[in-house]
């Protein structure tokens, strides 16, 4: 059983950057597709990012393209979601996600295990 932790979600001013980290233990996720995903107040879960099992195939929400980035360290069971020049709407509860399936998805119902997801607040 794989458990998901996130870290590194708090304040950041609009137009900074944030790292958010997902640790894996439990399992390792080296053969799992990855991702991220938020939800803000009031809103569905919505998807961010998705990262494919071997690192080099990643999908992207229109919102977030060219801003954030999603990365893997297999190594350390451990993957990212690099948030630049964040916006005031990018403020969400951010939780992590594995689906035994080697390839990415946006569809949160694919996806098997989920972290308790860590809080990014945006100030503007």
């Amino acid at each position: 059983q794989v458990q998901l932790v996130e870290s590194g979600g708090g304040l950041v001013e609009a137009g900074g950057s944030l790292r958010l980290s997902c640790a894996a233990s439990g399992g390792t996720t080296v053969t799992y597709a990855l991702g991220w995903f938020r939800q803000a107040p009031g809103k569905e879960r919505e998807f961010v990012a998705s990262i494919a099992m071997g690192g080099t195939e990643s999908l992207y929400a229109q919102s977030v393209k060219g801003r954030f980035t999603i990365s893997r360290d297999n190594a350390k069971n451990t993957f990212y979601l690099q948030m630049d020049s964040v916006k005031p709407e990018d403020a969400a509860v951010y939780s992590c996600a594995a689906r035994n399936n080697r390839m990415i998805s946006s569809n949160p119902s694919t996806y098997t295990y989920w972290g308790q997801g860590t809080q990014v607040t945006v100030s503007s």
